[in-house]
């Protein structure tokens, strides 16, 4: 399985970590703007929001590959974030047990969006309870390849999930998964259920019973 790295990502890109033992993470394409790859978004109290990540404008920035963009933090985009989560999710049951982790990521600062990102995808994959075999590819296979690092990756346009997940885009994944289920969210009664958010909306809510969620009954 083929994915990309993405901040705070959604709640189906956790139900794929959770399905597959080995996850392919594409190390090799360029940066995308307006993707997961720098945003995620939570559920307020004034409904969803998104939260990003601002990166360095360097001269061709959008034509560097992932692992070289470098996330900006000459605004305080740090603080707005962590008072952002924290008015959204300060009521959650299961809040208090993780922000000052989830916030010590933030505030060391990675260099690399795909350092902050990869940071954030095994801290969730840890305190979910999930231990998927990483691995980064080491070339960029186009959509439809089926060599990904030496190895073949049988029915590759089903498990490559890296244009699958996108903001502006609705998918299927928790549809093919069997797993189009609600939990509960700070703010249901008011909005209903918000399929779609981050990873964080999840555990923030559900906690220890994240992993039971993600994963078929």
């Amino acid at each position: 399985m083929l994915l990309s790295v993405a901040y705070f990502p959604p709640v189906e890109y956790f139900a794929l970590l959770a399905k597959y033992s080995v996850v392919y993470m594409e190390a090799c394409e360029n940066y995308q703007k307006q993707s997961w790859r720098n945003r995620c978004r939570i559920l307020t109290a004034n409904g969803p929001e998104s939260l990003n990540v601002p990166v360095v404008h360097e001269n061709g920035a959008f034509e560097l590959p992932i692992r070289q963009i470098r996330v900006d933090y000459s605004t305080p985009w740090v603080l707005r974030t962590e008072r952002a989560i924290e008015s959204a999710y300060s009521s959650s049951p299961f809040f208090v047990y993780y922000k000052d982790e989830i916030f010590g990521i933030l505030d060391s600062h990675p260099v690399t969006l795909w350092e902050l990102d990869m940071a954030l995808i095994r801290f969730f994959c840890a305190k979910i309870g999930i231990a998927p075999e990483i691995r980064e590819t080491q070339t960029f296979v186009p959509p439809g390849e089926v060599l990904l690092s030496g190895e073949l990756l049988p029915s590759p346009e089903e498990l490559d999930y890296r244009s699958k997940l996108h903001p502006k885009r609705a998918n299927s994944v928790m549809a093919e998964l069997g797993l189009e289920r609600e939990y509960w969210q700070v703010f249901k009664e008011k909005f209903g259920f918000v399929p779609g958010l981050s990873i964080m909306d999840l555990l923030f809510n559900e906690g220890p019973e994240a992993i039971c969620w993600l994963q078929s009954r």
